[in-house]
C-alpha cells in the first residue's frame, strides 16, 4: 500500500493532504524521515505521524455521543481544555465525523476508522444534518425560501438552510433546520444574518442516524442496522 494512502486510511488526512504531510517530511518510516508519497508500506513497517504510530483497524467502530456544550471536538488541546475524548473511555484512537463547536451540544458520530471519517465528511456526499435551534421568532416565508437558496454568512461565504418546521410559544420558536454542509459555525452565522436571537443550538441528526434519547455526556455504540445504514453512506447508497 502507498504511504499516502496508508495515512488517509490511518485517518490522518485526505490522500491529498497526506502527501503534503509527506513532501513535509513530517512522517517517519521505521524511524526514517520518508518523503515519498509512493513509498509501499509493509507489513512489519512503523509508520509515524505527529509523534504517533499509525495503524488501519481492521473492525470498525461507529460511537454516538451526545456531546454537552463547553468541550471541544479534537481528540487534545494544547490549551488544556475539556474534549470530547474525556467523555469517551476507550483505548482505541477515535476520529470525529464532523465536528460541533464549542457551544453546541448535541449528536457526534467518533470512529476508528479514518477512511470513514474522512470519506464522509467529502462534500460529495452531501449527507444531511438536522439542528433544533431555539430563536425569539420563526421565520417568514421569504426568509424561508431566502435561507434555501443561499445565504452571505460572511468571510466570502455563503450557506443554505431548510426549514424542517418551526413553532412559536409566546417569546421562544422551535425551529429544526436541515443543512447539508459542515461550514464553520455554519448554522450561528445564518441566524445571525437573518436577525434572529439564537438561544440554543443542539444536533439531533446526522444522515440517517438520530440522537434519541442518549443522556447529554454519554455515549453508545451503533447498532446493526445504524451501522449498515453508515456503510451505505459511505459507498454512496443512503
Amino acid at each position: 500500500m502507498r504511504l499516502n494512502k496508508f495515512l488517509a486510511q490511518a485517518g490522518v488526512a485526505s490522500r491529498r493532504e497526506a502527501d503534503r504531510y509527506i513532501q513535509n517530511a513530517m512522517v517517519t518510516v521505521n524511524g526514517v524521515l520518508e518523503n515519498n508519497p509512493a513509498y509501499q508500506v509493509k507489513d512489519d513497517d512503523d509508520v509515524f505521524f505527529d509523534d504517533q504510530r499509525l495503524k488501519i483497524e481492521q473492525n470498525t467502530r461507529i460511537i454516538l455521543l451526545n456531546k454537552p456544550t463547553g468541550y471541544i471536538t479534537t481528540a487534545k488541546d494544547p490549551l488544556g481544555r475539556k474534549t470530547v475524548m474525556d467523555l469517551v473511555h476507550t483505548d482505541e484512537r477515535l476520529f470525529t465525523i464532523g465536528r460541533l463547536d464549542k457551544d453546541t451540544n448535541g449528536l457526534l458520530l467518533l470512529t476508528n476508522d479514518g477512511q470513514l471519517a474522512n470519506t464522509l465528511m467529502h462534500p460529495r456526499h452531501r449527507i444531511p444534518r438536522i439542528y433544533k435551534i431555539e430563536i425569539d421568532k420563526v421565520f417568514r416565508s421569504w426568509e424561508i425560501k431566502r435561507m434555501a437558496t443561499k445565504v452571505y454568512i460572511g468571510q466570502k461565504e455563503w450557506g443554505k438552510a431548510e426549514v424542517v418546521s418551526q413553532n412559536q410559544v409566546k417569546g421562544r420558536a422551535t425551529v429544526f433546520l436541515k443543512l447539508y454542509q459542515g461550514k464553520k459555525r455554519e448554522v450561528r452565522r445564518i441566524v445571525y444574518r437573518m436577525k434572529r436571537t439564537l438561544f440554543s443550538l443542539e444536533r439531533v441528526q446526522y444522515g440517517p442516524i438520530e440522537l434519541g434519547d442518549v443522556p447529554v455526556g454519554s455515549w453508545r455504540d451503533l447498532n446493526k442496522e445504524e451501522m449498515m445504514a453508515m456503510q451505505r453512506l459511505k459507498s454512496g447508497n443512503p
